[in-house]
This record gives C-alpha cells, structure tokens and sequence, in this order.
C-alpha cells in the first residue's frame, strides 16, 4: 500500500517486453537507429508538427538542457518557488546554463500567474542586471494541479511581450492531458509553449524522457549540448524503445488515466470526511491532505507508506497513485482514514 511516488513502480509490460525486442540483433549507435527515427515520427504525430526530439534518461536532463538552451548564462528563468527546477535538481538548471538565475515566485496551488509575472519581468537591456530570459513552468504542477490552455496562453504572452523562451515541466504531461482532455498540441506550442521536457519515467518507464523542440530551428545547439552534458548515449535504442511502447495505442495516456482515477478516488473519499481537509485540488495524480496527527502515525503502523509533507512531524501527506494502483489499497486507505486509522 504504497502511496510514496509514482516513481516506487515498476515498468508497464509493454515498455519491458519493447526493450527486450530492442535486445535482439544490432542497430546503429547515438541515435540512428530505426526505433529512434520511429519514436521522432511519433512525436511529430502526435504535436501536429515537425518538431524536434531529444531523448534523454532523466528528467532533470530533459529540463536543464531545454533551459540551456532558451537561456543565456547571464539569464533569469522565472518559476514557481516549488518547482522542481528550483527545489530538486541540485542546481542543475544554474550547473547547465553556464550560470543563469532562478527567479522564484509564490503562486496559489503551484501556479506561477501573470500578474506575478508581470511584476518581476525587470532589467532588460541593464547592462548591469541579469536578463529576462526564459519562464519554466510544472505540468501538472508540484501542488498536483494542471494548467488549461487558456492559463498558458496567457503566460504566453507575457513571454512574448518580454520576448522570453517558454519551457515546461513535464515529467507528469501525460495526466494534465488525461485531466484537460485537450490535445498535447492545444497544451503546448499552439498556447505558446517552445520547449517541453516530456515525461515517460513516472508513467510506465524504466528511464526515458525527451526535451521536445517545437520549433527545430531552435534548436540547432541542443544536440551539442546533450552530447557536452554526457546524455548523449551510445545504444539509444534502448531509451527510444521505451518512448515507443508508451506512445503506441495510446499506452502514455491509458497509464495516466488510471493514475488519475485512483487519485480522484481518494480526494472525493478523503474530502467527505470529518477532521480532513484537501490542501489543493486534486486534478492529476496527487493529492496533499491534511490529517490529525494520531491517524498519520495509526495509518503508518498498519504498513501504509507516503511522505508527510514538510517534514517527518508534519500533518500534511502527499499520496501519489500511478498506472499501477490497486483499487483495493486505495479503498483500504480510506477505510483506515474513516475509522481514524
């Protein structure tokens, strides 16, 4: 009963049984190999477009190097102050860019807002100040929320106005798209959007991401780039294997739309019952409650696992499902929760 992450999961069969068939036989190295130029296909099909497609392993990669390359090292990438970027990768994004500044700014549920924006957007053209550069936002975000279109589109335009590169997060694409039932074209370069770092890892794979260029002329550096930052790998069939099994007959979204229910699930149990409150909406696959402190430790000793939210003595959890949650334990964890554990 393990509701930690939707990284504690296994691998979907079919991303398995895909690297097992790549296993067979020889192909060409560095990404020129059958299955990776089928995997480029597949995302130009998808987006609508020709587009540009990176393959890497982690999504810490995929964000760095799309920020690199929207971003100058004397650039500012403004976030919201819990974006992953800014709290979990090490300085990476800083590490990548060759110096470049994290703006962090506050936003109800994980959403950074233009008028925030707005307010921030300074210095361009002062020799003496770091340059507006790039804006990165969370899809969904870290507060389990989803930006639609519209919400996009309007940042959008401040980052044209400003004449910022746009990047975003999307180590959980795939359920903001099951959650907005919106096309990832609608949610991406048609709102405005010139760089998705797209997310297969927390959704069914072993290890694979892919920094999604929109427009390819955009990214003529980022090949460099990859290779520089040692993501370039040798046998890349085996990361293009997975990214192919997952977006085959819709594997990416079918994961997604389970994770989704089985946290929908839980918000609507959760939200019914006395002494608990949802610290955000729950619209992708993670939901923040609150609970009294008693039925968190009770819920532990019965072998139920997740994060307390801020610290080992907080009484906020994060329950995150995946394409693999049983309906059972989510019925189990909110029976617990309805007996006060």
């Amino acid at each position: 009963m393990d509701f930690r992450s939707d990284n504690t999961w296994g691998v979907s069969p079919a991303v398995m049984a895909a690297l097992a068939a790549a296993n067979h036989g020889t192909d060409s190295s560095y990404g020129a190999d059958a299955i990776s130029e089928r995997v480029t296909r597949r995302f130009c099909d998808l987006f609508e477009r020709e587009v540009a497609v990176f393959p890497v392993a982690t999504g810490t990669a995929a964000n760095v190097l799309a920020l690199a390359a929207l971003t100058p090292p004397w650039g500012v990438i403004y976030c919201h102050e819990d974006a992953h970027i800014a709290v979990d990768e090490c300085g990476a994004p800083e590490f990548y860019t060759g110096g470049a500044q994290l703006a962090r700014l506050a936003g109800a549920d994980g959403k950074l807002t233009p008028t925030a924006l707005e307010a921030r957007v300074t210095g361009a053209g002062v020799v003496h100040h770091t340059q507006p550069a790039a804006i990165s936002l969370s899809q969904a975000t870290e507060a389990g929320t989803v930006y639609p279109p519209s919400e996009i589109g309007a940042i959008a335009e401040i980052a044209r106005r400003h004449k910022l590169g746009l990047h975003v997060d999307g180590a959980r694409f795939a359920n903001a798209i099951a959650t907005l039932k919106c096309s990832p074209a609608d949610l991406t370069w048609r709102a405005g959007v010139n760089a998705l770092s797209f997310g297969a890892t927390k959704n069914g794979a072993m290890a694979a991401e892919a920094v999604i260029v929109f427009d390819p002329a955009r990214a003529t550096d980022l090949g460099f780039r990859r290779k520089r930052g040692g993501h370039l790998f040798s046998k890349m069939r085996f990361l293009s294997a997975q990214l192919d099994a997952y977006l085959a007959d819709d594997l990416w979204l079918a994961n997604a739309r389970h994770a989704n229910a089985m946290a929908a699930q839980i918000g609507a149990g959760l939200a019914k019952l006395p002494g608990v409150r949802l610290r955000h909406p729950v619209q992708a696959n993670e939901v923040f409650v609150e609970l009294p402190d008693a039925t968190i430790r009770a819920l532990e000793t019965q072998g139920f696992r997740f994060y307390r939210w801020g610290g080992d003595t907080a009484t906020c959890l994060r329950l995150v499902t995946s394409f693999a949650t049983k309906a059972e334990d989510v019925a189990a964890l909110l029976a617990a929760v309805g007996k006060g554990a």
